[in-house]
C-alpha cells in the first residue's frame, strides 16, 4: 500500500468554507508523504478530467476520501464527480459493468470490480458523537456512522475496494473540538497505515 489517492470532497457553502476538511486533507497528505507513500490528490473545488481521475483510481493502493456530511451524504460536487467518473469507470476500466453475466443475470450484482486495494473515509459532521449508536436518539434511531455512510461504502465496494475504519470529527459547527480531532485523526492514520 504505497500509492495513495486523496480526494477532498468538500464544497464551499456560505456557512462552511471547508477549512477543517482542507486541514484534514493536508494532514493526511503530509502523513503519507512523510511515511514514504506516493500521493495524488483531487479537490472538488478544482477542475478535473474524467479519464485522469480513472487513472488515479487504477494507480492507487488506497483511496483516502475526506468529506463533510451534507444532508446525510456527500456534497453535490462529489456526487457529480461520482456520476461523471464512476459511471465512465464502470464501463470497463474500473469494473465489468454491474458484475452480472447474461448466463446468470440474477447473480453477482455489484461484484464486477476490477480494482484491488482499500479505502478510508474521513468525515466532518455537525452531529454529536452521542447521536450515533444510540436508540434513545430518535433521529438516527441507533444507526452507526457507517450505517449512515452505507451508500458510499457500496460505491467503493462496487469497484473492488475493501474498507479501512472510518474517521469522524463530530459536532464541528456547534461544539467543535478541533485540536482533539487532529490528535484522534493522527492516531487513526497511525493505527491503520
Amino acid at each position: 500500500m504505497k500509492n495513495i489517492f486523496i480526494i477532498n470532497g468538500h464544497q464551499k457553502y456560505p456557512f462552511s468554507e471547508g477549512k477543517l476538511n482542507a486541514s484534514l486533507t493536508e494532514k493526511a497528505e503530509h502523513y503519507f508523504k512523510n511515511n514514504g507513500y506516493e500521493v495524488k490528490k483531487t479537490t472538488m473545488e478544482d477542475a478535473y478530467e474524467v479519464q485522469k481521475e480513472i487513472e488515479k483510481f487504477k494507480w492507487a493502493d488506497v483511496v483516502f476520501f475526506q468529506t463533510p456530511l451534507n444532508w446525510m451524504g456527500v456534497s453535490w460536487s462529489f456526487k457529480k464527480y461520482i456520476d461523471e467518473v464512476f459511471s465512465i469507470g464502470m464501463m470497463g476500466e474500473m469494473s465489468d459493468g454491474d458484475g452480472r453475466s447474461r448466463e446468470t443475470p440474477k447473480q453477482n450484482y455489484g461484484l464486477g470490480g476490477k480494482l484491488k486495494g482499500k479505502y478510508m473515509m474521513s468525515v466532518t459532521a455537525n452531529a454529536p458523537k452521542e447521536a450515533f449508536n444510540n436508540p434513545e436518539e430518535t433521529f438516527f434511531n441507533g444507526m452507526s456512522e457507517d450505517d449512515l455512510l452505507r451508500p458510499m461504502h457500496l460505491n467503493f465496494k462496487w469497484f473492488g475496494y475493501e474498507p479501512l475504519p472510518t474517521f469522524m470529527a463530530y459536532d464541528v459547527m456547534k461544539n467543535p473540538e478541533i485540536e482533539n480531532d487532529f490528535k484522534r485523526f493522527e492516531a487513526h492514520l497511525k493505527g491503520n497505515f
